[in-house]
């Protein structure tokens, strides 16, 4: 018998777009080719069109987008779905379409921050998220880890220049800080950028930190946790639950999602062919 592991392929989904955004997107793939364990490979996926604006039915439309392709992972022999979008639009529905470990960004770094703090503080790149963010630790059940959320006033354009201009990246940091004090205030221990986007800009810095105060990278935290996942469930089987929230559709609900999504895709191709 070998001792080798069988290797574990990792559907890492974003919500950018690859040709738009590649200097991005080739940066995130280089970090996610670093962050990997042995015999872990981490593929990066985007949406097109990329989440561009800042609303509720934006997030509605790429998480469509983002349970399409994770039925598309699953069919492919992935062995895990890492979705890397921080508002995690659509994990709850995808947890019951597949049967590989799929884990979110916002999850995986809430959870993770509560191993190494006993309070932490959010701060996302618009002030339009707060609310999603709030629901998000409530249905979490960390509204007594979490001391609040708090805003920049930011776009993923700002943050597609900040990877290369020295002026924009140092605006972000700024007022990355300047969120983080209130937060520091209220007794946040830990503060997690609420984001991909933030995430990989401010991995930049090593080891950051303010006033003691450690900035987790959640990232990192979102393909450990998938690993992780993917080898619990070699080893036992051990998945979601399948008894209440996470329950597969039934066969004719499933087969009319899929024809939803499918006819989606059509209308947009016919669309964008115009």
């Amino acid at each position: 018998m070998s001792d080798t592991p069988r290797p574990i392929r990792i559907w890492y989904q974003g919500f950018t777009d690859p040709e738009i955004h590649g200097a991005y997107v080739g940066r995130l793939q280089a970090h996610l080719d670093r962050v990997a364990g042995p015999s872990v490979s981490v593929e990066f996926h985007g949406i097109s069109p990329p989440a561009r604006h800042l609303h509720a039915v934006e997030e509605l439309r790429c998480s469509l987008s983002a349970m399409a392709n994770a039925i598309e992972a699953e069919a492919r022999g992935f062995d895990g779905f890492a979705l890397g979008h921080f508002q995690e639009a659509g994990i709850h529905e995808i947890k019951s379409l597949i049967d590989i470990p799929a884990i979110s960004l916002g999850e995986a770094s809430m959870h993770f921050a509560c191993l190494l703090a006993r309070r932490f503080g959010l701060i996302t790149i618009d002030p339009v998220f707060i609310p999603w963010h709030q629901d998000q630790v409530i249905r979490a059940g960390l509204s007594d880890r979490v001391v609040g959320v708090r805003a920049m006033r930011t776009s993923p354009a700002d943050y597609m220049r900040a990877f290369t201009d020295e002026a924009a990246y140092r605006d972000v940091l700024r007022q990355f800080r300047e969120q983080a004090e209130p937060l520091l205030a209220q007794g946040a221990d830990l503060l997690i950028p609420a984001g991909g986007l933030p995430m990989l800009l401010l991995s930049r810095e090593a080891g950051l930190e303010i006033d003691g105060a450690p900035v987790l990278n959640g990232i990192n935290a979102l393909v450990a946790m998938t690993e992780a996942a993917v080898r619990l469930r070699r080893i036992d089987g051990t998945g979601v639950s399948r008894r209440s929230n996470y329950a597969r559709p039934s066969g004719p609900a499933a087969e009319e999602f899929r024809a939803m999504l499918a006819a989606a895709g059509s209308l947009r191709a016919r669309s964008q062919a115009r």
